[in-house]
């Protein structure tokens, strides 16, 4: 089921009135704990034997390092966690590239990697897995000291299923320890935002899904131009789906009165790529600085470290994200962009370069189309089939491409593109203008809201793209 889909609505729609039935907390949690596995189920429902034991065992090694912060036990979760992950979602990229290397050097291989390795990745995998090691990693540091429930445990795993982003257990536990029962403000307020992400989901990202498809399997045919449209395509296409997501998962939190982080903040409206970082996916760029960066040692260990920390929290960060090498280059970009950024903060402390001064601010003005094109050809490695298409499409980028015949976009795709690309620039001032009328949104009677909304939805089906799933259901 996709949040977008009129299946989950309804779905939806029927867990609400349970939760609404509920008469204690009991109650409350078992609706949204059921809910989240029927949902986790629909997809492929052998894969619940795989969450249960995943959630089982991890809850005992979380209670055991409650007991004795043991740092064996907490070595003991990381490699089980860690290592259980890259069988299954790396075993078979690992395979493919060992044999690639054996062609390389004439190895007897035999005629191709075995196909029993690319099997299904289960739904959410690298989420509920950070979920459960950050609670863990937190226990052994003494950050986190409250005990959760067996049950409490397994809300905070699964509800992620129904929210997305990667959250700490002190943004969530002790929410799910005192659910409430159903308040009309937060059903309305959680329908609004909801209603926002189904608009970036349905009404922008499945349209430029199209567009993007089709001209990243046709590298050879972009020019100078279409590569960029191409590109601009996929960095608003996966915006507005990855953050249209978010929002739908807050909003349908929020409709049970839990609140949720928000993972995504104009980040196309970054003066550099540290900035990006800060804006895009923020959960997970969070976690990776708390989990990974810090434990390297961050920027205490003198600035080479520094530098070398960030770059592998970057690769990492890549690998994370899919099983592939392309991923993994995508990282090593955002860690060169992440090393050259230190480097010329450094450069401009030592020319005496204010943050007030005139120059500082021409130079903060200059990183906007700087990063914004460091991130457009970061993207291409993202989404390209393979290293050769991606560089196809990024000599194109640079005006290097040659071809002999220029794929055809028609006008109104080009100007969706474009427009989207200012409707997202746009964003903050639209966001401001919008949290001024929420006051009087909620005022309006639900007549008036019902029929806006059914009007909304009209619209979506119209002129909606075509059903496509979310991008980091990948991931």
């Amino acid at each position: 089921m996709l949040f977008s889909s009129p299946t989950f609505l309804l779905f939806f729609a029927v867990l609400l009135m349970f939760y609404a039935g509920a008469r204690n907390y009991r109650e409350r949690a078992a609706v949204i704990l059921v809910g989240s596995l029927i949902f986790y189920a629909s997809w492929k429902p052998v894969y619940l034997i795989l969450l249960a034991v995943s959630v089982s065992l991890n809850y005992l090694i979380y209670s055991g390092l409650s007991a004795t912060r043991s740092k064996r036990l907490l070595v003991t979760g990381l490699v089980l966690n860690l290592g259980f992950l890259g069988v299954v979602k790396y075993l078979g990229m690992a395979l493919d590239s060992l044999w690639t290397l054996g062609t390389w050097f004439d190895l007897p291989v035999g005629g191709a990697p075995p196909g029993w390795a690319d099997w299904a990745l289960p739904l959410g995998i690298s989420f509920y897995t950070f979920h459960m090691l950050s609670v863990m990693i937190d226990v052994y540091r003494g950050e986190w000291t409250h005990r959760i429930s067996f049950r409490a445990w397994w809300l905070y795993v699964t509800l992620h299923m129904i929210a997305g982003p990667i959250l700490r257990a002190s943004e969530l536990v002790e929410q799910l320890e005192s659910l409430q029962p159903l308040k009309a403000e937060c059903v309305k307020l959680g329908a609004l935002v909801f209603m926002v992400g189904l608009v970036k989901k349905v009404l922008f990202a499945d349209n430029l899904s199209l567009l993007t498809d089709d001209l990243f399997s046709r590298p050879d045919m972009l020019d100078f131009y279409l590569a960029w449209l191409a590109t601009t395509s996929f960095a608003l296409q996966i915006y507005f789906d990855f953050s249209g997501y978010s929002e739908m998962a807050i909003g349908l939190a929020l409709m049970f009165g839990v609140t949720l982080p928000r993972n995504f903040l104009h980040p196309y409206t970054s003066r550099s790529v540290r900035e990006f970082w800060q804006r895009w996916h923020i959960t997970l760029s969070r976690w990776l600085r708390d989990y990974l960066y810090f434990s390297l040692g961050g920027n205490r260990r003198g600035k080479s470290r520094n530098l070398a920390n960030l770059m592998i929290t970057m690769l990492l960060g890549g690998l994370w994200h899919g099983a592939a090498w392309t991923f993994v280059f995508w990282g090593f970009l955002h860690g060169s962009y992440l090393v050259l950024h230190r480097l010329l903060l450094d450069l401009y402390s030592r020319l005496g370069v204010l943050s007030h001064s005139f120059s500082a601010r021409l130079l903060s003005w200059l990183g906007w189309p700087v990063t914004l094109a460091l991130v457009w050809i970061s993207w291409v490695f993202f989404r390209a089939h393979s290293f050769h298409d991606a560089w196809i499409i990024t000599a194109a980028m640079l005006g290097l491409g040659e071809t002999t015949e220029v794929a055809s976009v028609r006008s109104y795709v080009q100007w969706l593109v474009w427009g989207s690309l200012l409707l997202t620039l746009l964003e903050p001032s639209i966001e401001r203008f919008l949290r001024q009328g929420l006051q009087r949104w909620g005022q309006l009677h639900f007549t008036l809201r019902g029929t806006a909304y059914a009007g909304l939805a009209l619209t979506l089906i119209v002129f909606g793209g075509s059903s496509q799933k979310f991008i980091y259901f990948d991931f």
